[in-house]
């Protein structure tokens, strides 16, 4: 997710890697899903293609007709944005398979609900390779603010679920759960390898950059850091530096982490070394000296 922005011409262009134009238009290829209000704008028969700057307006109108909207915070940054992408091992998708990861993904992030056309404005772009943004306004055609409650949750357990619908990559989907069962006290070598590496691909999952919980923290300390910069010097720029300092920690955490997985999983691969060959003890008769003629 990106830092909240207050116009959607930012997000727009971040998605479309270039800046909006008036003489640019978005296809269905690239419009690959929209909010079901924006039919009222449209002909039955006629599909929008609007220009990148004429969909950025259509965002912003929200916010024009409804200036004494805020946030919970107080503020008025309502450009929600957000965008999925694939891994590289992924297959490609069609037009219709990102219209649905468009729809699921912006149900999850509360932008959209079955039935509800006076909602937020919304549009998904696929303009980049193997990447999808969503960009929201988050002031309703009512002027109330919409409310994404527990988002990062809802919306990473959006993805694992589109991961197994649509046959893409699932990460660590053959690795024990962590702490499932008690691990078993090694007895033997092999199980102590084995055991060794269990650990070690529990502490990648913990350090994982897309989809451990580490990173998650990480990435809302960072965004709080950037929402408070702007903030006046009582509230921002002091606790901005304290915010970016506890991420930077926690990113030396993972780079820990991932250096400790690494180190068990090559002592898991190496051979065991062969056992001491036991010595002999000498019986009562060999260790009686012997007598000199």
């Amino acid at each position: 997710m990106h830092v909240r922005s207050l116009e959607a011409a930012e997000a727009l262009a971040d998605a479309l890697d270039h800046p909006v134009s008036d003489r640019e238009g978005l296809t269905g290829h690239t419009a690959v899903a929209h909010w079901p209000g924006l039919d009222h704008f449209t002909h039955d028969d006629e599909k929008p293609t609007w220009t990148s700057q004429e969909w950025a307006t259509h965002l912003d109108v929200p916010s024009w007709n409804h200036p004494l909207a805020a946030s919970p915070q107080e503020d008025r940054f309502a450009i929600w944005h957000a965008d999925v992408r694939l891994a590289p091992v992924d297959r490609q998708l069609t037009g219709p398979e990102w219209s649905e990861i468009a729809h699921r993904l912006a149900r999850a992030a509360g932008i959209a609900t079955p039935g509800d056309t006076n909602g937020c404005r919304w549009i998904a772009v696929q303009a980049q390779p193997r990447r999808l943004d969503l960009i929201a306004n988050l002031i309703r055609a009512d002027g109330t603010w919409t409310i994404q409650p527990d988002l990062h949750r809802r919306l990473m357990t959006e993805c694992r679920r589109l991961e197994t619908d649509l046959g893409l990559l699932q990460p660590f989907h053959a690795a024990p759960a962590p702490y499932a069962t008690a691990p078993a006290r090694p007895t033997a070598p092999s199980t102590a390898v084995g055991a060794t590496a269990q650990l070690a691909q529990s502490l990648y999952q913990v350090a994982d950059e897309a989809t451990g919980p580490l990173a998650t923290v990480r990435g809302l300390v960072e965004h709080a850091a950037h929402r408070l910069g702007p903030l006046p010097h009582a509230y921002g720029p002091a606790s901005e530096h304290q915010l970016e300092w506890i991420a930077r920690r926690l990113h030396g955490i993972q780079q820990d982490l991932n250096t400790v997985a690494a180190d068990l999983s090559t002592a898991s691969h190496q051979t065991d070394p062969a056992p001491a060959r036991p010595v002999p003890r000498p019986t009562a008769a060999s260790a009686r000296p012997r007598s000199t003629p």
